[in-house]
């Protein structure tokens, strides 16, 4: 196994590129810790419809605001990276197509993102960490020492999601599956804050016809290349 400095890799990109999934890989590859931005916002959706805090597509922020900042909401992962609220596994549940529907408006709610970024801020300060989402190298993380950002076609990311969901037992037409894409891509690449972009200094993946491993042969390659490790 490559051995390489205590450093933070950012990964960044559109839904269904299977930027967690690389990270996740990463992260056993190379022996990092692995942190999922984008189960924590899935999370806080959640967390807003089951506590009937969407209606009619329109979410209640002040109690959502008043939730966060006196209840809190301890996500944490455990058993390979699977994502819980306190004790509760919730993996299955943020995985949803209700979920998805809803997770780029929640997300784009300004201090969904500072209660967010706190938990990865914590988190990046020891060092040796994989994250993922849409903003990791571009607000979250700008000194991160090494950043990726993660494309495919819209109809490979749509299969992608689509063979997901009815491995789930979540019987969904593609139409929609593609249209809900498109929908996220829009709402997070024009979100008011940090919005989905490229950064200046990030490398571009475009896995639309790749193996994972070939992908982690890339980054492999990457970081080797980036930081002059040998073997």
């Amino acid at each position: 196994m490559t051995k390489i400095p205590d450093i933070i890799i950012a990964i960044d990109g559109y839904s269904a590129t299977g930027k967690s999934t690389l990270a996740k890989s990463i992260a056993r590859q190379f022996g990092f810790t692995y942190l999922d931005s984008g189960a924590m916002y899935r999370a806080i959706t959640l967390l807003c419809l089951e506590r009937d805090l969407i209606k009619e597509g329109v979410i209640d922020e002040a109690a959502l605001r008043h939730i966060l900042a006196t209840e809190g909401l301890d996500i944490n992962f455990r058993e390979e990276s699977r994502t819980y609220v306190a004790d509760r596994c919730i993996e299955r549940e943020i995985r949803s197509m209700e979920v998805s529907s809803f997770v780029s408006p929640v997300a784009a709610l300004a201090f969904v993102r500072a209660f967010v970024d706190d938990k990865l801020h914590d988190a990046g300060r020891r060092g040796r960490v994989v994250m993922d989402g849409r903003d990791i190298g571009t607000a979250v993380f700008p000194d991160a020492q090494l950043k990726i950002f993660v494309t495919a076609s819209p109809q490979v990311r749509a299969q992608r999601r689509f063979d997901e969901l009815k491995a789930k037992g979540q019987e969904i037409p593609m139409e929609e599956v593609l249209a809900n894409l498109k929908e996220r891509d829009y709402i997070d690449s024009h979100r008011e804050t940090n919005p989905l972009r490229q950064a200046v200094d990030a490398f571009v993946l475009d896995n639309s016809s790749l193996t994972m491993e070939e992908e982690l042969v890339w980054v492999q390659g990457l970081i080797q290349g980036r930081f002059q490790i040998y073997q």
